[in-house]
């Protein structure tokens, strides 16, 4: 961190302001995405660190990208034209915009 100190003397020091640092064993990491879509770092890094109450996380390793597959049954395509009356591909387009067999009836009604 700062040139000149050993890691000895930066724990203390980190001690004194109240700060803890802690290795976390992990063999992969994955953030899922909100647009359905997962970062995946493998063989990482992780520290978690405790400072004023707080906990954070600082993760460093080989970063890959995935995108989701959503999972779309024959059942819900047919649940969803039932219930709203709609074709067989706009039941399908609104389970993949919604990912949720409510939401896509929510949708298309």
């Amino acid at each position: 961190m700062f040139p000149g100190i050993s890691p000895k003397k930066m724990q203390a020091v980190m001690k004194q302001m109240g700060m803890q640092q802690d290795e976390i064993d992990a063999s992969n990491v994955i953030i899922n995405k909100t647009d359905g879509s997962k970062i995946v770092i493998n063989n990482p890094s992780v520290t978690k660190i405790t400072m004023q109450g707080q906990e954070t996380f600082q993760i460093a390793g080989e970063i890959s990208k995935e995108a989701e597959e959503i999972g779309i049954s024959e059942e819900d395509i047919k649940t969803v034209m039932e219930k709203t009356n709609c074709s067989e591909e706009e039941a399908k387009a609104a389970l993949e915009k919604t990912g949720d067999l409510t939401d896509a009836i929510l949708e298309l009604s």
